[in-house]
């Protein structure tokens, strides 16, 4: 089920109101290269805000979430609420997933999702996008990256991978071998239809995706930040490390002390360092909008408990 890079076009019926300071929240569906439509959401960025310098009008994040999730689920919507102080947010279902349709390739051809939900934040009016992926979404914002260059309107000009793996068929803990009974047992597949909402394809991928350690060295020179806890219960910090070395100079890892995976893990001073990470250059190239205190604000220090290590690590 592996994709090539080929462009492609995502279509919307809706556009925010060019005659307000700050567009209305929207909700479309997209349509991906191979057809499926794509449900999704736009928040712009938060009038009020906490943070010393104002949002950056033309960043937006978009948020890829882990397996199971989708984009109203509250752990998503909290991760987008916290995001809109620094820029505006695109959430979206990928396919087999909540209001989306098709069904979930665990991480293959999801990558057309995230470009189309690229395509559409472009189409927005935002000149920098950063893609942030969980779990699951975190394999498929590292692929996404290494298929679409900067050039390519499905394209990224920064990445956040957080609670990724590094490498496909994992099943060395507990939970990843119940991901792949989920995933492909006949059984586990209609658990997780019936019960987690998610559908599942049932064929093997053919041919076997780029990995994700294989994609990270495509990445650069964009910049790439690996987030991961070191309390991971599905991917111990040996992934996060091979990502890390992977990436070289262009990488920077925060492996998090007491973190677990993914969304429910990430607390709301992690998003806000994710946050002011995200949108530090963007700040730095327009110093008239951001009061001198900000630029102190920009990069997390290691008080606030994330280890940074260089791509070396």
């Amino acid at each position: 089920m592996s994709i090539s890079p080929a462009g492609h076009e995502a279509r919307s019926t809706v556009r925010p109101n060019p005659e307000t300071s700050r567009p209305a929240p929207l909700r479309t569906f997209l349509h991906t290269v191979d057809g499926v439509t794509i449900d999704s959401v736009y928040d712009p960025a938060a009038v009020v805000y906490e943070e010393g310098a104002p949002p950056v009008r033309d960043l937006v994040f978009v948020v890829a979430h882990g397996f199971t999730g989708a984009a109203n689920r509250p752990h998503v919507r909290r991760v987008a609420k916290a995001f809109t102080r620094y820029g505006a947010v695109v959430t979206f279902s990928f396919r087999g997933h909540g209001a989306s349709g098709g069904r979930s390739t665990v991480g293959d051809r999801e990558v057309l999702d995230l470009a189309a939900a690229v395509e559409w934040a472009r189409g927005l009016g935002h000149a920098r996008v950063v893609t942030v992926g969980f779990s699951m979404g975190g394999s498929v914002v590292l692929r996404h990256a290494a298929l679409y260059g900067p050039e390519h309107a499905g394209g990224t000009d920064a990445v956040v991978s957080v609670s990724g793996p590094a490498r496909w068929y994992y099943r060395g803990t507990a939970l990843m071998r119940r991901v792949h009974w989920l995933v492909t047992r006949p059984e586990g597949r209609l658990v997780c239809r019936l019960g987690l909402r998610t559908r599942i394809h049932h064929r093997d991928w053919d041919p076997v995706p780029l990995s994700p350690v294989e994609a990270v060295p495509r990445i650069a020179p964009r910049p790439l930040l690996i987030v991961h806890g070191d309390r991971d219960g599905y991917f111990p910090v040996d992934h996060p490390r091979m990502l890390a070395a992977a990436a070289g100079e262009h990488g920077e890892l925060w492996l998090e002390p007491g973190m677990g995976h993914a969304e429910h893990a990430t607390d709301e001073e992690l998003l806000r360092r994710i946050g002011r990470w995200a949108a530090a250059p963007a700040q730095a190239q327009a110093p008239a909008q951001v009061p001198a205190q900000a630029p102190a604000q920009a990069v997390a220090p290691a008080s606030h408990g994330g280890r940074e290590f260089d791509g070396r690590a």
